[in-house]
């Protein structure tokens, strides 16, 4: 059975060390990208909130980090994103290679606009 967490430092202390600041990099980028946020435990990984409802969710993985789901984008934006699209609502980051922090501080500011009217 998989590991319950009860807090987002829960679900990051659990990780190796090498991930821990990549982690604690994605968490910081996405609270500055949305102002007041909050964040859980949701489906068993971090939640980033906004009023109690969901923004945007980060994992870790054995090769990877992710980023969940991907909001809706201009060209440009689209161009930026398609490097890391795994699937429909997934972006992928694999760990040893430079994570784009900046992007998804955008993502996650992307999606508190579109669920939430956030600008």
């Amino acid at each position: 059975m998989a590991q319950q967490f009860t807090t987002v430092d829960e679900y990051i202390a659990s990780q190796p060390d090498e991930v821990q600041p990549i982690l604690q990099a994605i968490r910081a980028h996405a609270h500055t990208a949305v102002p007041g946020a909050g964040e859980m435990i949701s489906y068993g990984i971090p939640t980033i909130t906004l009023n109690g409802r969901y923004v945007v969710y980060f994992a870790a993985w054995k090769h990877h980090v992710s980023v969940y789901p991907v909001p809706h984008g201009d060209e440009a934006f689209e161009r930026e994103i398609a490097p890391y699209l795994a699937a429909k609502g997934t972006l992928k980051f694999p760990l040893g290679k430079p994570v784009p922090y900046e992007l998804i501080g955008k993502v996650a500011a992307r999606l508190a606009a579109e669920r939430h009217g956030v600008k």
